[in-house]
């Protein structure tokens, strides 16, 4: 009786955080869009990767060090991939019309994470993801039905990020499971700010001086919606299942959509509501019972 319900107990409170977890991402991508309007995008992400990446460097010096050669540059490569990913998504964002919209169509990477392991190693894929996949694509069809069926370039983005995310997801389970998860993703995070600063060089023109509010949402945005998020899913996903703790994970769209309405004014079509709607259903579908395994260390958009 008492190991039932301190098991219980348990369970509540991994769930309770895994739902403040996605609270916390969708409240990434508000705050993303608020530092948006002091920063360029590249540099955003640079900055932003970059000293959420260092401060997890700073917890794990130990096991960034004792990494052999061989696993450093396998992480970092696989870094590389997240880091063109988020490219991806923050463009995305800096054009988004619809930010809910967005957020489920990036969601739909977890989807089509199975069919990124056919495409790439040959992983055998079942009847259900076929069919989650196809509902997922027709969601995203409604989704485009605003003025004909005329995708935005946020969206192509979006769905590029989605698609980015899928491969970061069958790499990483397939090449780094064995290193530390705390290691991998400070390693995979760095990557991506030095990336992102990079591009942010080559591309984007710096500003001369930043607004006091525009460093406090990039603060907002490294501590809270990096930092914070990725301290409170390891804590989560080690008190239940991952599959259980993936399920709860299909929220984040979810709360995206809400705060966007409420902090942004965001109002959403008939049509991209249905396509949401199809989009959460082919999210459920596909992770009810037999859930994918979530790889450790990784970095959902947001």
């Amino acid at each position: 009786m008492v190991k039932n319900s301190l098991a219980e107990e348990g369970h509540l409170k991994a769930d309770l955080l895994m739902v403040l977890v996605t609270m916390l991402a969708a409240a990434g991508w508000v705050f993303s869009i608020q530092a948006l309007k002091g920063l360029p995008p590249m540099l955003f992400m640079g900055v932003r990767f970059l000293l959420a990446g260092l401060l997890l460097v700073g917890l794990s010096v130990r096991g960034v060090f004792s990494l052999g050669l061989r696993h450093l540059l396998m992480a970092g490569a696989i870094g590389l991939v997240m880091g063109v990913t988020m490219l991806s998504w923050i463009v995305g964002l800096h054009q988004a019309g619809s930010v809910g919209a967005g957020a489920f169509i990036c969601s739909v990477g977890m989807i089509l994470a199975p069919l990124a392991g056919w495409l790439l190693f040959g992983m055998s894929v079942t009847r259900r993801t076929w069919l989650c996949a196809m509902v997922a694509i027709v969601g995203m069809g409604f989704l485009a039905l605003e003025n004909g069926l005329n995708m935005r370039p946020s969206d192509i983005y979006f769905f590029i990020t989605a698609c980015g995310l899928a491969v970061h997801f069958n790499l990483n389970a397939r090449f780094v499971a064995s290193i530390p998860v705390v290691t991998l993703t400070a390693i995979q995070l760095t990557v991506v700010g030095v990336l992102c600063l990079l591009a942010s060089t080559g591309f984007e023109q710096w500003p001369t001086s930043i607004d006091g509010a525009v460093v406090g949402w990039l603060l907002a945005s490294i501590l809270i919606a990096t930092s914070l998020r990725f301290f409170l899913q390891l804590k989560a996903q080690s008190l239940a299942s991952v599959s259980h703790a993936s399920l709860i994970m299909t929220l984040e769209p979810v709360w995206t959509a809400w705060i966007a309405a409420i902090w942004l004014g965001e109002r959403m079509s008939s049509a991209q509501l249905v396509g949401c709607a199809l989009i959460l259903l082919a999210l459920f579908a596909s992770r009810w019972r037999r859930v994918p395994a979530r790889p450790r260390g990784q970095v959902a958009a947001g």
